[in-house]
This record gives C-alpha cells, sequence and structure tokens, in this order.
C-alpha cells in the first residue's frame, strides 16, 4: 500500500499562506544544514505552548461569529464514499484520511494555515547536517484504551510504516530511514540514510498516524489518540466516532458524537440535508449551495486539490506523446470550469495548485490553449488522422467528476476521438483503476499535501502510487535531487522544473483546482477549513 491519498472534487479547503511556522521554508520544503537549525528553533518556540488549544488547533474559524457556542450534542456530516481502511496506515484514499483526521494524530499536526504544530509530540530536534531528528513525548497525552502514549507506541507505528522489519515501507514517505530508536519512555529518535526535506510533514495523521504497541486490530477498531474516539463503522452506511473525554487539549471537542454518513447519491445527499438529517455536507454542488444559502451557512473556496483526466500511459496510443499532447489542446479548461464548476475553479497547467505559492510554476496552465487543428494535426503525426475510440472510466459516485467527463468527451469528439464514459463505482475504482492500473482513461482529484515533494513523487518511474504509469529519467533525477537540496532557492527550482516536465510530457490533462463548497446547518459553529483534505470536527460547536 501507499500513503497518496486520492480525492474527490466537489471541495475546496480555504488555502491560506503554506509556509509551516515549525518548518520556517514553506511547510515540508525545509531541511538541510541552515534551514535545519532555524526549524528546530521554532520549533522549541512554539512547544512551549502546546498545552494550549491554540498551539494544537486553528485560532480561527473560517465563518462568521454566530451565538454562544453550547458544548455537547451529536452532528451528521455527509461523505459521499466509504472508507477504504479503518487502519490509517493502510488508507489510500482521501475520503478516508479526512474523517480519520478525527481519530488519529501524528508526532506533528497542521492547523488551518498548513503550520505544523507539536500533536504527541511537545518539541523536536533537528542535527545540523538534517539526518537526526529528535522527539520529546508530550505528557499526558492518552490512547482511546486509556493507556499513555509512549516513545514504545511512537516506534511501533512509525517502523511498521518504514517497514524497518520487512523491509518494504507501507508507506513511500518513510524510504529515507535509517532507523527509528527509543532511547527511553519520552523520546524519539529518527536516523535517516539522506536529508528529506519533507520529512517532517510525513510525520501528521495523513501519513505518519500513532497507534499503540503491537496494535493489530485497527483495520476492525482503530485505536488513536485524536480528540474523537471510534464507536462504530457499518460499510456503505456510516462512520461514527464519539468524544474523546481525555484529550490532552482543554475544551476540545464540544461535540458528544458525530457520524459520517455515506451517501453516495448527490440528491439523497440534499435531501439528507434539507430534511435536516444532516448538518454538514461538504462539496456539495456549486448550484445546490446557492439553492440552499438562505437556510445554511455556505462556504467556498479554493482548495488544495488537482482534478485532472490522467492516461494510462503503458497503454496504446497514450504511450505517444503527441496523442496526449493532442487530447491536451482539444480540452478548453475554462469551458468545463464554467460549465461544471460554473466558474469557482482555478485552471491548472501541472499536478500543482497555486495554494502553494511558493512552489507554484505559473504559466503553465496556457501550455496548451485550445487548438483544434493543431490537435488534429498532432494525431495525423501519431498515425491517428482519423482519431480513435477509448474509454473514460469515472468514479460514479462523484458527480462533479461525471459531470467534466461528459464535457470532456464533447470536446474530444471534435477531434475524432470516441469517448466511452464507463461509470464504476468507488471500490472498484480504487482496486481496478488505482492498484490494478486497468484502464485508458480516468478523472480524479489528486489531494494536495503541505510540501511539493508528497504531491509530485507518484510521478516517479519506480513509484508504488504511479497509476499513470508515466516514466521520464530526467524527471526522476530533478524530483529526487529537490527533496535533498539544502539550499532554499535552488530546492524551489528544482520543484518548478518538475512541474514544467510533466507539462512538457503532456503527463495528464490538469484541469483545475475546483472550490470546496460546503453547507453548514445555522446551528453549528467553529467549522474551519484546511489547505489539506480533512474534516475537522472538533472545533465544532452548535449553538443552539
Amino acid at each position: 500500500m501507499t500513503n497518496t491519498k486520492i480525492t474527490n472534487p466537489k471541495k475546496s479547503l480555504y488555502v491560506l499562506s503554506l509556509i509551516t511556522a515549525v518548518l520556517m521554508v514553506l511547510v515540508l520544503s525545509a531541511c538541510g544544514k541552515d534551514t535545519a537549525n532555524t526549524n528546530t528553533s521554532q520549533s522549541q518556540s512554539k512547544s512551549q505552548h502546546t498545552n494550549s488549544a491554540e498551539a494544537t488547533q486553528a485560532p480561527e474559524s473560517t465563518e462568521a461569529p454566530s451565538a454562544e457556542p453550547k458544548s455537547g450534542g451529536n452532528a451528521v456530516v455527509i461523505i459521499p464514499q466509504d472508507l477504504d481502511y479503518l487502519d490509517p496506515h493502510l488508507a489510500v484514499a482521501a475520503g478516508t484520511a479526512e474523517v480519520l483526521f478525527n481519530v488519529f494524530e501524528g508526532l506533528l499536526k497542521p492547523n488551518d494555515k498548513g503550520e505544523l504544530y507539536p500533536a504527541v509530540a511537545e518539541s523536536y530536534e533537528v542535527s545540523p547536517d538534517g539526518l537526526t531528528y529528535t522527539f520529546k513525548i508530550r505528557s499526558g497525552v492518552k490512547f482511546h484504551n486509556g493507556n499513555a502514549v509512549t516513545s514504545a507506541d511512537v516506534k511501533y507505528s512509525y517502523d511498521r510504516l518504514a517497514g524497518t522489519a520487512t523491509g518494504k515501507p507501507l508507506s513511500t514517505a518513510y524510504e529515507s530511514v535509517a532507523s527509528i530508536e527509543a532511547p527511553d519512555a519520552s523520546t524519539v529518535v529518527f536516523k535517516l540514510k539522506e536529508n528529506n526535506s519533507s520529512f517532517l510533514t510525513s510525520l501528521t495523521a495523513a501519513s505518519g498516524a500513532i497507534i499503540p504497541d503491537g496494535y493489530e486490530d485497527s483495520n476492525k477498531t482503530p485505536i488513536g489518540t485524536g480528540p474523537f474516539k471510534f464507536k462504530e463503522y457499518l460499510p456503505g452506511q456510516r462512520l461514527v466516532v464519539e468524544k474523546n473525554s481525555d484529550y490532552y487539549v482543554k475544551d476540545i471537542p464540544s461535540l458528544d458524537q458525530v457520524e459520517f454518513r455515506i451517501i453516495t447519491d448527490s440528491e439523497a445527499a440534499l435531501l439528507a440535508l434539507k430534511s435536516g438529517e444532516a448538518d454538514i455536507y461538504p462539496r456539495i454542488g456549486t448550484e445546490r449551495l446557492e439553492e440552499v444559502a438562505d437556510k445554511f451557512n455556505a462556504v467556498s473556496a479554493p482548495q488544495n486539490l488537482v482534478q485532472l483526466v490522467t492516461f494510462n500511459i503503458a497503454k496504446k496510443p497514450f504511450g505517444d506523446i503527441k496523442v496526449r499532447q493532442a487530447i491536451n489542446y482539444a480540452v478548453n479548461k475554462d469551458e468545463i470550469i464554467d460549465g461544471v464548476a460554473l466558474g469557482k475553479g482555478t485552471k491548472l497547467g501541472s499536478n500543482i495548485s497555486p495554494v502553494l505559492a511558493k512552489y507554484y510554476q505559473e504559466g503553465l496552465e496556457d501550455k496548451y490553449a485550445t487548438d483544434i487543428e493543431k490537435a488534429k494535426s498532432l494525431l495525423a503525426e501519431a498515425g491517428y488522422p482519423n482519431g480513435f475510440e477509448t474509454t473514460l472510466s469515472v468514479p460514479s459516485n462523484y458527480q462533479f467528476h461525471v459531470d467534466t467527463a461528459q464535457v470532456f468527451a464533447q470536446q474530444l469528439a471534435q477531434i475524432g476521438v470516441k469517448v466511452k464514459i464507463e461509470p464504476v463505482e468507488w471500490a472498484v475504482w480504487l482496486e481496478r483503476i488505482y492498484k490494478g492500473r486497468d484502464y485508458d482513461l480516468t478523472i480524479i482529484g489528486l489531494d494536495g499535501k503541505l510540501d511539493p515533494y508528497s504531491i509530485l513523487n507518484k510521478y516517479l518511474s519506480d513509484s508504488p502510487n504511479n497509476f499513470f504509469n508515466y516514466k521520464n529519467p530526467e524527471y526522476d533525477e530533478t524530483l529526487k535531487a529537490a527533496v535533498k537540496e539544502v539550499d532554499d532557492a535552488k530546492r524551489v527550482e528544482l520543484y518548478k522544473k518538475a512541474q514544467t516536465i510533466l507539462a512538457d510530457d503532456a503527463a495528464a490533462v490538469y484541469i483545475m483546482d475546483p472550490n470546496l463548497n460546503v453547507a453548514i446547518s445555522k446551528k453549528l459553529t467553529g467549522y474551519k477549513q484546511y489547505p489539506i483534505y480533512v474534516q475537522d470536527l472538533s472545533t465544532v460547536h452548535f449553538t443552539e
């Protein structure tokens, strides 16, 4: 399994600056000699406040002020897909990660600004050469079974992820780990094989959840340290979590229980919202959001997400760059954004959103400006003067992708490419397309991370989650150099170069970063949007 999170649109988390306070150089860009020392001092500075809610939870709500918050109550949140795993180390779907964010934590935790703060850890230090990370475990943190968290639990969790015993990491984020030591009950030491500027961000719940030492039932009865603890899971129906009264942050959470209700049909989801059966509907369609705006608080803002049409480059004719370029020229992204997202989307040209402003390579979004004649010419040069037939597989539970597929197919018809749209269930998409790489074309949303390497590494030739079957030695060399680079300016340029290579190769059709639309009951306040794919219910309160 990999830790790549697959996400799906109709979503968007408000993106503030992604420069992490802990890392000093944007989240996950920092590491190395000079920045390592700076990171250490900042980490220690932040950790002085880790006993306060502000240090571990984002201090601001993105909603307008409401009535006085009240403690308690049960909330229902609509999610459009089932979970692929309850075990956070095995989950690959972003829709799973957004839910489990409430149950699990790592040594560090992001807030709604994308800044990293100590979580299970209270502080850390990085050696001058950037190869040794020493963490001190926060006192008083308990698992949901009541046991105190010790360094043995942390070591077990990250040994499992890094595959130190098997030689096969569960997560590519830990391939650079040489060893993990627990010299005492409150200290954990990571030693890396090589400098890794993205290492700190891998220590969050998204890719580094901490579970009890030796615990093997995470996929049945997950146990974490988060603000909510697992209560019930009925496949295809709901996941229920309840308040963790022993949570180490004071007055967090407020809600007694949260039900993540799985409703794959958008119309049924809307009815559940309107009838009062549900309180929060993330990824609601733009038209539907406007429809309920008078009775619900409406939120719509950009998110760190890339919606794209991917080619299976291992299958003909997509191994031919001229075919991929032709399809890119045939697509009118503005038409898709206007027609499907009602204008609420940011046009893209590679696999990074402008949310990561520091690393974003501008100008690529217009590299393949719509040109039907050029597209036809390239197809003819590739040996397909009359076009060809292909199948576009779309996860049927995401209407946004289904709608995009319809427009995409119409656009490709203009150059003689006949697209058959194949709706597939989410579980089938994960198993056959993502894992099995059995497809021609597909549409998906790839969730953003707090650092560029964690986003772009799926295109590495040897990456287990490279379901595109993309291979380019220059790209591999560029990206691997970027994550090891200690000079900040050079690292930024390398990440920009990597994005340009993907665009030049027409590795996919990069469409947009669609807004995240959320409808929220006016009885609730405290909802926050993040620059990563999560639903954080820990700060949500009822007001009546």
